[in-house]
């Protein structure tokens, strides 16, 4: 009974993650939030996680922080807060070069303490329409929003998913996290800068400067400055020392209280599936590791030399392009506190894991919504566009936290 148990268990985690990888199933419409919660129900049916367990095995604190920082960028969102950076930016770019910095700068910023697949969301019809109207290419200027959140999103523990995963599980404070992984972000903001405009000399060659007038933007004043204010304070707690799951459901509360908004419109800027994605996964690596994770295999991972940081680096950087990041990090969970160092583990898979996703389109989440979201402009993005600038910025920001993570 044992055996069939522990059979049943490893089929449910390797289908799990192959349709979780892959994103779907032939004949069916099930997607990676429902593979999911579908690998966590059976891993309940078959008792590899008890029910009472079922608390245990799912990570509060990080759906918590996750749902706090969505609150918060539908808020600033709905404000037009963005809208309103928009319209700054164009109307001081004077060159093609200055509005590429300028979108670097501004999805790299945001993504670090904001979650890089919202500002994604928001950024990219926002810089799509700036491009068109200034009848730019747009795709160089795309790439910069994708490539430059996924980069600017390394320097802390909210700026992407996974990262929010690791500082939950290797208690590393916001501040500690952000002073190790902050450099490395920054020379891969100026690295995607260098790449796009090396890559796209035909577009940023042309002569002829910006000018265009933006449209006034739609700005509610009252919700911006809210908006604004509660996510200035909320960072500042990160900084602080608070836990991060308590400030941002604090600074959620705080913008939900309001007379400006109905509930239901910020509700429909949360990203419930990715919700679920995790609630599901947490179950699902559970009953990995209660029936599969035996002394062999923790003595067979060791051989490994995960406590080095460039092996380490490569293996968390292959197996987030087979998985995506997340999985990947939930997968390595078990196999970190074995290391040498396990702050110095858990800071090389957060910068390996996140900046990995700029190797191809399927890479990253945030990737696939510029994809998605410049295609209904009319515009296409294809994989030798992105992989011809996402592979050496991979490799060359992937060394760099190598190198510095190696001596820091």
């Amino acid at each position: 009974m044992t055996d069939l148990k522990t059979a049943a268990t490893a089929a449910i985690f390797v289908l799990t993650y192959v349709v979780v990888a892959i994103g779907r199933v032939p004949g069916l419409r099930i997607d990676r939030a429902g593979a999911a919660l579908v690998g966590g129900s059976l891993m309940l049916a078959v008792g590899a996680v008890p029910l009472d367990g079922l608390a245990g095995a799912i990570d509060m604190p990080t759906l918590a922080l996750l749902l706090g920082l969505m609150v918060v960028v539908g808020n600033l969102r709905l404000s037009g807060f963005f809208r309103l950076v928009n319209s700054w930016v164009v109307t001081r770019a004077h060159h093609p070069l200055q509005l590429l910095a300028a979108v670097v700068v501004s999805a790299g910023v945001f993504s670090a303490f904001l979650l890089n697949d919202a500002i994604c969301l928001v950024m990219t019809p926002l810089v799509a329409d700036i491009a068109q109207r200034l009848r730019r290419d747009p795709v160089p200027y795309l790439l910069g929003v994708a490539m430059a959140s996924n980069v600017g999103s390394t320097a802390t523990i909210t700026g992407n998913p996974q990262n929010v995963l690791i500082g939950s599980f290797s208690g590393l404070s916001y501040g500690r996290f952000a002073g190790m992984l902050s450099p490395v972000a920054a020379v891969g903001l100026a690295l995607t800068f260098v790449l796009v405009w090396l890559l796209h000399r035909a577009e940023f060659r042309r002569r002829d400067g910006l000018a265009a007038t933006p449209p006034l933007p739609r700005l509610h004043r009252p919700l911006t400055v809210k908006a604004l204010a509660v996510t200035l304070a909320m960072v500042a707690a990160f900084f602080a020392g608070a836990p991060p799951a308590i400030a941002a459901l604090v600074a959620a509360g705080a913008l939900l209280l309001t007379r400006i908004v109905r509930s239901e419109r910020v509700y429909r800027e949360i990203d419930w599936p990715l919700l679920l994605m995790f609630a599901g996964l947490f179950v699902v690596v559970a009953g990995f590791e209660r029936e599969l994770l035996s002394p062999q295999i923790t003595a067979a991972v060791s051989r490994l030399h995960l406590d080095e940081v460039p092996v380490l680096s490569l293996v968390t950087a292959i197996l987030s392009n087979l998985v995506s990041n997340v999985p990947a990090v939930l997968v390595l969970h078990p196999f970190v506190g074995g290391a040498g160092a396990p702050e110095r583990a858990w800071l090389t898979i957060a910068m390996a894991s996140t900046l990995a996703g700029n190797l191809t389109i399927l890479g990253s989440v945030a990737n696939l919504i510029v994809v998605q979201g410049a295609r209904a402009r009319g515009i296409t993005i294809g994989f030798w566009d992105y992989f011809r600038v996402g592979a050496p910025l991979t490799v060359l920001t992937i060394l760099v936290g190598v190198c510095w993570l190696s001596f820091a």
